[in-house]
């Protein structure tokens, strides 16, 4: 499917990963031991936003800071996940019109979809990572222990750093993506952090993870 055009908030398809219980924020069975699941994949799914996708709704949040310039992410660090990855890679679209996913083998990494804005400017960045591959955890394991209030730092090309605060998180099926509330036009500079979940089913995870967050400094 094409990537519809005339907005920089795109568009978007996932790696499979992690799956977090709805009001406890706890690994489901299967994951809750630690373990890897020998059949997990790589799979993925694509969502795209429709031609004129809505504003994410308001809810309670940390002061907004200034939106910044436009300028490429090259480190992410997520300290309540034990996350501290770069470079950044720089996810485009693939053959088939979906976004790219990091590979297996780059599954310590996060990537950034540059067909959006770069964190810290006006509109929702998007950022994605691996739960775990063919190969073992990978970079974003342990995403279950994020919690709201949480910060994202990720650092920038231009030698600045934004810094986000998690404003919730939420566990989604995939084919009810939550299209306009991830990739809708907002009015402040927000980060969408997105991995797989779910228990496996034939080797992949059926939902989402995504995680919100605001740029407050």
């Amino acid at each position: 499917m094409p990537v519809p055009t005339g907005s920089r908030s795109r568009w978007i398809v996932v790696a499979c990963v992690l799956a977090l219980v709805a009001g406890g924020w706890a690994l489901v069975s299967g994951l809750s031991g630690g373990g890897h699941p020998a059949a997990a994949s790589a799979h993925i799914a694509a969502t795209a936003p429709p031609a004129r996708p809505g504003a994410a709704k308001p809810s309670a949040r940390a002061a907004a800071a200034a939106p910044m310039t436009a300028s490429k992410p090259v480190r992410v660090r997520i300290p309540a996940a034990g996350v501290d990855t770069g470079p950044v890679l720089e996810l485009g679209l693939a053959a088939d019109g979906t976004v790219e996913v990091p590979s297996v083998r780059q599954a310590d990494r996060i990537g950034w979809y540059k067909g959006g804005v770069t964190p810290g400017e006006l509109g929702p960045a998007v950022l994605i990572g691996h739960f775990d591959t063919v190969e073992g955890p990978a970079v974003l394991k342990d995403v279950a222990k994020v919690r709201a209030g949480d910060r994202i730092t990720v650092d920038r090309a231009d030698g600045s750093t934004a810094v986000f605060t998690v404003r919730t998180l939420e566990q989604v099926d995939k084919d009810a993506f939550p299209t306009a509330k991830v990739y809708g036009d907002t009015t402040r500079p927000e980060l969408r952090l997105i991995t797989c979940g779910g228990d496996l089913r034939g080797g992949h995870r059926p939902d989402n993870i995504i995680v919100y967050a605001d740029l407050t400094t």
